[in-house]
Parts: structure tokens; sequence; C-alpha cells
């Protein structure tokens, strides 16, 4: 049997050989080594949760105080599949708090160090659990816009919502400790994470939109769309929601309505390349 198959992909992010350097210059490599594993533990309980699901994964980046396991599933999957593996790495934490318990009876390691696993392991749990993009804890806050608006705005929410609070946290961190550049350059990462998930929005948007045209999302029920007919399809799109198949009803200026299926406008924009048409034309390009 083929273990190597079980086991995923793993880069080290550039960030993370800046804290190695900066670990050896200031002696705190052991630190440094406790933060990796326990990180690398996290992040194996979102791969082995995803695994059980089926997912698609590319592999899994490290980086101080959190990782992220990538994968080829955009919105595709249930909510609760989502929430399960998202959920899956903080489990972990528990895990080892059961772990130091266990173990610490018998002095199987020193106090300091059992000390510093415990406070490593407390501060990076809270650390993910903030609502803060790519966090565990803002991939919480997606599913739950997600659940809440289109897929589109719930995306866009979430990273003005990360932005807003990187800031302000960092702002209320400098006034009650003093500076750190170990956690501004955090809040830095952070936010560049975040622009680039900005900038990136599009993209993801229409990745979100392929998946549906290639039949890969999960659809718990359908959903009716009300939309004038001098609506862009990219508008239309726009209102499209996680697990659901929408409906499309066309209203036309004389009040008279049209449904058409939202296949037919995915099928018009990716396989008849129609990028600027409006609803009317979808509905008469079908009759």
């Amino acid at each position: 049997m083929n273990v190597l198959k079980y086991v995923p992909p793993i880069h080290i992010h550039p960030i993370m050989f800046i804290f190695i350097v900066l670990a050896f210059l200031t002696g705190t490599f052991v630190h440094l080594l406790t933060i990796f594993c326990i990180v690398l533990f996290h992040e194996l309980g979102h791969y082995a949760m995803a695994r059980f699901f089926g997912w698609r994964i590319k592999g899994i980046v490290i980086w101080l105080f959190g990782g992220i396991m990538e994968t080829d599933e955009h919105g595709t999957k249930p909510v609760y599949e989502d929430v399960l593996v998202t959920i899956a790495g903080p489990f972990q934490h528990i895990i080892i708090y059961i772990f130091c318990g266990i173990i610490y009876p018998f002095a199987l390691l020193p106090t300091a160090i059992l000390e510093s696993v415990l406070y490593y392991n407390t501060v990076i749990l809270l650390f993910n659990l903030l609502p803060i993009w790519p966090l565990d804890g803002g991939k919480l806050l997606f599913l739950s816009f997600s659940k809440k608006w289109p897929y589109k705005k719930a995306h866009k929410m979430t990273v003005i919502f990360s932005s807003i609070m990187i800031v302000l946290s960092l702002g209320g961190y400098l006034i009650i400790e003093s500076f750190s550049l170990g956690i501004c350059c955090l809040a830095l990462f952070l936010l560049f994470e975040n622009h680039v998930e900005w900038k990136r929005r599009s993209y993801v948007f229409l990745r979100f939109l392929l998946d549906r045209y290639e039949n890969k999302g999960y659809v718990g029920g359908v959903s009716p769309i009300a939309v004038p007919s001098h609506c862009s399809m990219m508008d239309v799109f726009a209102l499209f929601k996680r697990e659901k198949r929408h409906q499309i009803y066309i209203v036309f200026p004389d009040d008279t309505r049209k449904v058409v299926d939202e296949m037919e406008c995915l099928r018009s924009y990716f396989h008849d390349k129609q990028y600027d048409q409006h609803m009317a034309d979808v509905a008469y390009r079908i009759t």
C-alpha cells in the first residue's frame, strides 16, 4: 500500500523564513518549532476531514500561527461539509490539551516545554478563531454570510469585514501592549492576503459560476429569481446563492414573464461566449 498518497504536499510560506531567521537571532528556535508543530497538527485536522468527504486537495501551506489547506472545491460542497472541515482544525487543539493532561503526571516532558506547548496551543487556537479571512474564523464568517447573501456579496463582505477587523485589532493591541514586530508582521501579512483576495474577487466568482455550469455544485433546493428583461447576465449571476438552483423569471416591460433555468444563462456565458447579453436576449434565444 502506498502510504505517501495519504500525505498532503506541505509547503512553507515565505513569511515563515523571516521568522526562522529572527528565531535564530533571538534564540527562540524551540518556540518556533513548537508553533510549527501545532500549526501542522491543526492543518492535518482540516486535511483529514476533507479527505473523509472526498474533497480535491492541492496541499497545505504553513505560515506562522496558521496555515491554509488549498483545495479545488470553490463553493461546490454543502455548507455543513465546509463547516466540519473548518472546525476540524480547531478541534485538534482540544486533542493537544488532552494529550498534555495525560502525560503531565508522568513528567515525560520538561515542565517548561509543556507550559510552552499549552501557551502556544491556546494562542494559535484563539488567533485562528478571529473573524478574519483566511483564518478559520473568517471562513466560518464567510459561510454564515453565504447562507444569508448571494455568493458574490458574501465573499465581498467577508473581505471588507476582515480588513476592518485587522486594522481595529492591531490598533487595539498597540494601545494596550507595547510594540511587537511579530504582531505587526502578522497584521501586515493578513492585510496583504485580504488585499490579494479582493483583487481576485472576480476570478473567485467566475470559478464559482464555472463549477455550477459543470454541475459540480451541491444543490439543496430551488430558489426563484425575478429580474427585469434589461438586466445583464452578470447582474443575474450576482444573485446566485450556494446550495440553490435558480429558476429565473424575466419580467418584460409589458409585465409578461418568461422563465428560464440558470443553466441556460450559464451555457450562454461559458459555452456560447455571449458575455454582453441581457436577459431579454436569453429569453428570445430559447424561445
